[in-house]
C-alpha cells in the first residue's frame, strides 16, 4: 500500500445518491473535508450489501465528524440505483454511491482485481487536503466492520490537530497520546 501520505489523483466518475439521484463526483469533493471511500467488488452480491448497510449504521455519527462517505464498485451509477431501489439493506443508504465501470478509480487505488474487472474491499482515509492517512484491503470474503472506521478517524484527525502527537494502539477519544522523544526510545 504505497498510497499513505500521497494526493488522491484526479479522477470524476457518476454517482447515485439517495435523495439526490445522479450527480458527478471527482477528487475536488474530497477537498476540504474527511472523507472515506469505501470500494467493494460488486452491486447484487453476497457480502457486499452487509457492509454497506454496516456503513451506513455509522454514517450519521461520520457526518457528525465532517467526514463524507464514498462507496464504490466497478458497476455503473444505474446500477447503484437500481440496487438501491430493490434491496432493503441497500434502500437505506445514504451516502454516495461512486460508479466506475472504467476502473480508473479502483486502479488509482491499487484495489483492482484486473482479470475479474472488480474491485478488492479496499478502505480508505483521507484527509481535507485529499492525502490518504490509513489504507486498508480485505480478500473478497472478508467482510468489514464499518464501526472500527470511528476511532481511526478520530485519531487521523486528533494527530493532524496535535503535531508531535501519535495515537497508541487502542486509542479512544480522550486517551492518552504519547509525544514521540529520545527520552521515550525503549520505555514503551
Amino acid at each position: 500500500m504505497g498510497l499513505i501520505g500521497k494526493k488522491v489523483e484526479n479522477f470524476e466518475g457518476d454517482a447515485f445518491q439517495k435523495g439526490k439521484g445522479f450527480i458527478k463526483v471527482s477528487e475536488k469533493d474530497l477537498m476540504g473535508k474527511w472523507s472515506i471511500i469505501c470500494f467493494y467488488p460488486a452491486d447484487f452480491t453476497f457480502v457486499c450489501p452487509t457492509e454497506l448497510e454496516d456503513l451506513q449504521h455509522q454514517y450519521a455519527t461520520l457526518q457528525s465528524l465532517g467526514v463524507e462517505v464514498y462507496g464504490v464498485s466497478t458497476d455503473t451509477h444505474f446500477t447503484h440505483k437500481a440496487w438501491h431501489d430493490s434491496s432493503d439493506a441497500i434502500g437505506k443508504v445514504e451516502y454516495i454511491m461512486l460508479g466506475d465501470p472504467s476502473h480508473k478509480i479502483s486502479r488509482e487505488f491499487d484495489v483492482l482485481i484486473e482479470e475479474a474487472g472488480l474491485a478488492n474491499r479496499g478502505t480508505f482515509i483521507i484527509d481535507p487536503d485529499g492525502i490518504v492517512q490509513m489504507a486498508e484491503v480485505n480478500a473478497g470474503g472478508i467482510g468489514r466492520d464499518a464501526s472500527t472506521l470511528l476511532d481511526k478517524v478520530r485519531a487521523a484527525q486528533y494527530v493532524r490537530k496535535n503535531p508531535g502527537e501519535v495515537c497508541p494502539a487502542k486509542w479512544k477519544e480522550g486517551g492518552e497520546t504519547l509525544k514521540p522523544s529520545l527520552d521515550l526510545v525503549g520505555k514503551i
